[in-house]
């Protein structure tokens, strides 16, 4: 008589499986730290565009009406001081001295810089037109790194330049920082980026953002 065995089945008791719930509960954690960090991210990065933005808008209320700090009282803009004679007259150093004095107080000088800071600092606090504010002030530093000229150890004159650095400097900190904002798009947080990239101007040119 042929005898067929049947798989054996074990009716003991099973300890409950936790590897699921202990998998989903680590992607779950991972999800929530990734948020996190993104979120910290992000207000440590409208919190340096702010600070950044500041930096130019004061620069340029402080000129325009001699607020007392790096301008003295009654020689701002509006009391017929220049904004650009001091800075580039000054200038002693470097392959561009010479055409910087003769920039030295033009009135184009003086509109087109203090445009500049005014536009760079309000689009930055705004959290609005990053990229154009990144170009605009990239060009800026790299104007006035130029006008410095870390590398030289000796003015025009043979005196000591006290450059601390042949090249890195404050000025291309702040070029790198404000590309760095523009293509985070730091305006979004603490800012009107959002609102800003929804016009239809803007949506239509990408560069606007």
């Amino acid at each position: 008589m042929a005898v067929h065995e049947h798989p054996h089945r074990s009716s003991g008791f099973h300890l409950p499986s936790f590897r699921r719930n202990r998998n989903a509960s680590t992607s779950e954690s991972a999800v929530s730290a990734l948020s996190d960090t993104h979120t910290t991210g992000a207000y440590v990065l409208a919190s340096l565009r702010l600070l950044t933005g500041f930096v130019f808008l004061w620069a340029f209320l402080d000129k325009t009406f001699g607020l007392g700090y790096a301008t003295p009282s009654g020689k701002g803009w509006i009391d017929g001081g220049s904004p650009t004679k001091g800075f580039l007259s000054g200038v002693a150093a470097g392959p561009m001295e010479s055409t910087f004095h003769s920039w030295a107080g033009a009135a184009w000088a003086d509109w087109l810089f203090m445009l500049g800071l005014a536009g760079i600092g309000i689009a930055l606090i705004a959290g609005v037109a990053l990229r154009f504010a990144a170009a605009a002030g990239t060009l800026m530093m790299a104007f006035m790194w130029l006008a410095e000229w870390p590398p030289a150890r000796h003015l025009s004159d043979g005196s000591p330049s006290m450059s601390t650095n042949p090249f890195a400097d404050y000025h291309l900190v702040y070029a790198v920082a404000l590309i760095a904002l523009a293509a985070v798009a730091a305006g979004d947080t603490l800012g009107l980026g959002r609102l800003w990239a929804k016009l239809p101007l803007v949506r239509r040119s990408r560069w606007l953002r």
